[in-house]
């Protein structure tokens, strides 16, 4: 029987920087992920290529898959994988149902582990500005079920106990539940006018607190018409959430904001929008690959001392152009005799981490402003390499040409159209409450609106950020105008500009 090992990964409570390492190591080596609702689908894109991913979601009213079949799955997958790895929301043994998991596939002969994960019980409150224990409040917290019924006869929770209880009282799962709750509560000694507040989906960019006491808490959750997921906290650290709120203060929360960028490049740009407290989905509208032909590219290598100036207008370009350099038996001694350009700091950057310095770096991160910085620099029979990407605009060779260089445009790698479930795009734009959408090329946008096809009306509601004027000019061949462009054409640009939005 093949051993297959089984990783019950606590997912955290919805902010995926609060995935553990270990959490992260687990995904990146699955063969198939079995994920439920409350585990943030851009988890998932930390899978590698060919992982299988299944949806075992379960919503108050309706279960895509039973625990007991969840519990068959993972040891049929077990038998059939490497590697298995369930993706749960907050962590798996509170309230997580992983024992039951565990339990099964022990029965079963698998070997598993279980990956902690931070709770939400700890995670929401915290990011409410709601600290569960505080040295001048309290010195205990009490995590307690809120799926059970508080007026039942064999109940399994004291409330006596949690009546007389002085610390914070936190109920998972509990908002179907709460008028039961606080009556109980009540009953069991708590005073009326003990503080509560009511959080759902905490650390995301819909995340909404509610406060109240327990005498009117439930009139304020009805008006406000909150339901689940969402997590209750009693007690008087409650009153902290005045000083301590920090999450809400960030300039992007509340947003969820689409990267297009390639796979291989969107995380610093997912990154920084999380920092910011926004939410970044990550739908790559392009898949940068090597070239078809890479003859012409190995040629040039072969060939560099040839070549007066290097100008590098990505960092896919420096990227792919010394993957094959050192393929080719080379190293940096081979550019000894050019000069280097880059467009843009962060391909000047990837360059110096190279163990090279960049002559020239125009203040405009275009192709123009290239040409207009090599202005008397390049002298007439100059030759000068440009290894780029195959969509390469024809406008900086028109300029070096002028200048009397002899430019050899040579294909480093292709930006292809990534490949995108049929209506992936569509239900991602429905589904997912995208607020903006940031286009970082010309080609984003392309196939962008190719996916999109007729659901123009799936527009209306967005943002566009553009990150400069190429694009700008591309988005507006589809009748479409940004409602930002980035001041400076980097990354770093198209950050500041969504602050503004």
């Amino acid at each position: 029987m093949n051993k297959g090992i089984v990783y019950l990964v606590g997912a955290g409570p919805g902010d995926v920087g609060l995935l553990t390492l270990k959490g992260l190591k687990a995904i990146q080596e699955a063969d198939v992920i079995v994920y439920d609702r409350l585990a943030n689908p851009r988890l998932l894109s930390f899978a590698k290529p060919g992982c299988e991913m299944i949806y075992c979601g379960k919503t108050p009213d309706h279960h895509t898959l039973k625990q007991e079949e969840i519990n068959a799955l993972l040891v049929d997958l077990a038998g059939k994988h490497k590697v298995v790895t369930r993706l749960k929301g907050g962590d798996p043994f509170v309230f997580g149902r992983g024992g039951e998991e565990g339990e099964a596939l022990h029965e079963a002969g698998y070997p598993f582990e279980v990956v902690p994960g931070i709770t939400s019980a700890i995670a929401v409150p915290a990011y409410a500005g709601i600290p569960v224990t505080h040295r001048h409040l309290t010195s205990t917290f009490t995590v307690i079920t809120g799926h059970e019924d508080p007026t039942k006869d064999d109940s399994q929770i004291n409330w006596q106990r949690l009546g007389e209880d002085p610390g914070t009282l936190i109920f998972l799962m509990g908002v179907g539940r709460l008028q039961g709750i606080v009556q109980q509560l009540m009953r069991y000694g708590k005073a009326p006018e003990t503080p509560v507040a009511l959080t759902r989906w905490g650390t995301r960019p819909e995340q909404a607190t509610v406060t109240g006491s327990l005498d009117t808490i439930v009139d304020i959750v009805e008006k406000a018409g909150f339901t689940s997921p969402a997590i209750i906290i009693i007690g008087e650290v409650v009153k902290m959430r005045d000083t301590l709120a920090w999450f809400e203060q960030k300039p992007l929360f509340g947003q969820r904001i689409l990267v297009t960028r390639a796979r291989e490049q969107a995380s610093a740009l997912s990154e920084q929008i999380e920092a910011l407290g926004g939410e970044a989905v990550e739908a790559p509208m392009i898949h940068v690959q090597k070239p078809k032909d890479e003859a012409p590219l190995l040629a040039a290598i072969e060939d560099l001392a040839r070549y007066q100036w290097v100008i590098f207008t990505s960092t896919n370009g420096v990227r792919y152009f010394f993957e094959n350099l050192l393929a080719c038996g080379k190293d940096v001694r081979a550019l000894a005799n050019a000069k280097l350009c880059a467009i843009g700091t962060k391909t000047a950057q990837a360059l110096l981490d190279k163990g090279l310095r960049v002559e020239v770096v125009p203040e405009v991160f275009r192709a123009e402003a290239i040409a207009e910085a090599l202005q008397g620099r390049i002298a007439s029979g100059d030759e000068v390499l440009i290894p780029r990407s195959s969509l390469g605009r024809q406008v900086l060779i028109d300029e070096l040409e002028k200048m009397g260089a002899t430019v050899h445009d040579v294909v480093t790698y292709e930006t292809v159209e990534a490949d995108l479930p049929e209506g992936g795009l569509t239900s991602l734009l429905e589904d997912r409450c995208i607020s903006a959408v940031t286009f970082t090329s010309s080609s984003t946008v392309h196939n962008f609106m190719k996916l999109l096809g007729n659901r123009l009306d799936l527009l209306e509601s967005l943002k566009l950020v553009s990150i400069g004027p190429i694009t700008t000019s591309t988005l507006a061949k589809y009748d479409l105008k940004p409602d930002v462009e980035a001041e400076v054409y980097t990354i770093d640009g198209v950050v500041n500009a969504l602050k503004t939005l």
